[in-house]
């Protein structure tokens, strides 16, 4: 009878070093009770195994334990594996094959790969290509209400492993590893996923598999990288872990995210897959379970038009509340410095922003008195959209992209803050990625949220949150629910990821003499002209 959990060891490159595996497998068993097997990722011959191999071969030598080995990654160990499609090299050590999944007895799941990513075509017989991965996926994916592999087994990394996460030390995740193996993992949405071949240990931070907010919470990932054998560094080679199979295990008890879980690495990867709808498998619920539901117009979601209110009545425009004291944002107020206002819509105004981060660092702010987007009536709402689109036809005849940020949280009056980056400088991902990255140093969970999706569906009126949108429509949320640090949209923008002018991360340390600002607000006037609706409407 076999046992629920079952004890597992996996290991790095052993490069033919039999005798100090199996050795250290031995005391780890002498000391810690039984394992049930042993996953070899890597190199598992070297060039001077044959010696040391010939004793297991023959059977002079027996492991010491089940152990279960990957392919060859290069074309001088080729000759060790004399049947592509796995088979058993000596007693108790299995080549598992080219490319597959092991299911033990015990239910638990271990899809594999064999060898390296092919550079030319047709590939030689140690590599793996684009087909050999479509095919793993499309035989997994295939099964009904598929939710995943217990184990993945690769040789390299996969790429952007490092993405959102932990340092790799020397390793740099953006260059190291296969793409293809990080579209199979994105997949495959392992449970655990080991690796080898670059000399290094690196067990990264666990990461989610489903987008928050838009997908049923799904398990976690581990990806752990795992040293040579006997490696004269000391690096970890040999990892020990229990695992009960994903079929055994309650759903809610799976999918339970710790505490130190970050955004997916390989979501670019995703976003970039054929946007095909899957089939809701009976386990899951649709996207309406978390706060919105984007096929229904309901709770607190705007309608675009008076056509979809669902009533022939036309309704009042509400007017806005009244700030309580003196507000600097208010253009009514004689608080505002109009010298920094460059365009003034019906319902909104456009004004250079005080110590901006550039001197096109532009405010959209509602005419009257509004705390947070949210709280916009559906005629202001619609302004700021057409201001959204003017800047960012402005912004892009410039070779500029734009981003834009709400802190609502210590703030009276509605500020959009918005500032244009350089399109050489970064792309979209990369200025998510510096979000998503900094959040995470910070403890702040900023997640992604359906480009479509109204900000209203997800937070409610006096709740504060800060929100940053990219001019794709690409927007990210975090609901503030302690302290936030006031200045973390400029720190983000301000830093060596993005605009590398960390000095200018607070205003106060940017604010020009009022000449300046007027000089800069007319010459901002000037070149915007030409895209201002309102000079037109």
């Amino acid at each position: 009878s076999y046992r629920a959990v079952s004890r597992r060891l996996a290991c790095g490159d052993v490069e033919g070093r039999l005798e100090a595996i199996f050795g250290r497998v031995r005391a780890i068993q002498a000391k810690s009770g039984r394992f049930d097997m042993l996953l070899c990722v890597g190199n598992f011959f070297g060039s001077t195994s044959e010696a040391e191999w010939a004793e297991y071969r023959t059977g002079a030598k027996k492991a010491p334990i089940p152990t279960y080995v990957l392919g060859a990654n290069n074309p001088d160990t080729l000759s060790y594996f004399p049947d592509v499609s796995g088979c058993e090299l000596a007693e108790n050590i299995t080549y598992l094959g080219r490319r597959g999944v092991y299911s033990g007895c015990s239910g638990l799941q271990i899809a594999y790969l064999s060898g390296t990513e092919a550079q030319q075509q047709p590939e030689p017989t140690h590599c793996f290509s684009a087909k050999d991965v479509t095919e793993l996926k499309t035989s997994l994916l295939a099964a009904p209400n598929f939710r995943g592999v217990d184990i993945l087994l690769t040789s390299p990394w996969p790429r952007d492993v490092g993405t959102f996460a932990n340092s790799a030390g020397e390793i740099d995740t953006k260059k190291c590893g296969s793409k293809l193996v990080a579209d199979l993992a994105a997949s495959l949405k392992p449970r655990y996923h080991f690796a080898a071949l670059e000399k290094a240990y690196y067990e990264r931070l666990p990461y989610r598999n489903h987008m928050v907010l838009q997908e049923t919470p799904q398990h976690v990932t581990r990806f752990i990288a795992l040293a040579d054998v006997g490696n004269t560094s000391k690096k970890k080679y040999l990892y020990a872990f229990s695992i009960v199979p994903m079929s055994s295990i309650d759903p809610a008890e799976l999918v339970k995210q710790p505490q130190d879980v970050t955004e997916n690495p390989y979501r670019k990867l995703r976003k970039e897959a054929p946007k095909s709808k899957a089939p809701l498998s009976a386990e899951e619920e649709p996207a309406c379970q978390f706060f919105f539901d984007l096929n229904k117009h309901q709770g607190k979601k705007r309608p675009s038009d008076g056509k979809e209110r669902g009533d022939s009545q036309p309704k009042q425009a509400k007017k806005p509340p009244q700030p309580t004291g003196p507000c600097w944002f208010c253009l009514a107020s004689p608080e505002v410095e109009k010298h920094l206002v460059v365009s003034i819509g019906t319902h909104c105004y456009l004004a250079l922003a005080k110590g901006g981060l550039s001197p096109d660092h532009v405010l959209i702010l509602p005419i009257g008195h509004y705390q947070s987007v949210v709280d916009l009536s559906s005629e202001v709402l619609e302004e700021v959209t057409k201001y959204k689109a003017a800047l960012k036809e402005f912004f892009r005849s410039k070779g500029k992209r734009y981003v834009l940020f709400e802190r609502n949280y210590r703030s009276q009056h509605l500020q959009l803050q918005v500032i244009p980056v350089p399109l050489d400088l970064c792309t979209s991902e990369d200025i998510k990625e510096a979000f998503i990255t900094q959040a995470q140093e910070q403890q702040i969970e900023l997640l992604e949220i359906p480009e479509h999706s109204d900000l209203a569906q997800v937070a409610q009126p006096g709740m504060p949150y800060f929100y940053v949108e990219l001019d794709t429509g690409e927007k990210l949320f975090h609901r503030i629910r302690g302290r936030f640090p006031l200045q973390f949209g400029r720190c983000v923008l301000a830093s060596e990821a993005l605009l590398a002018q960390p000095q200018r991360a607070d205003w106060r340390q940017c604010a020009a003499q009022r000449p300046e600002e007027a000089a800069q607000a007319r010459a901002f006037r000037q070149d915007f002209e030409p895209f201002d609706f309102s000079l037109r409407d």
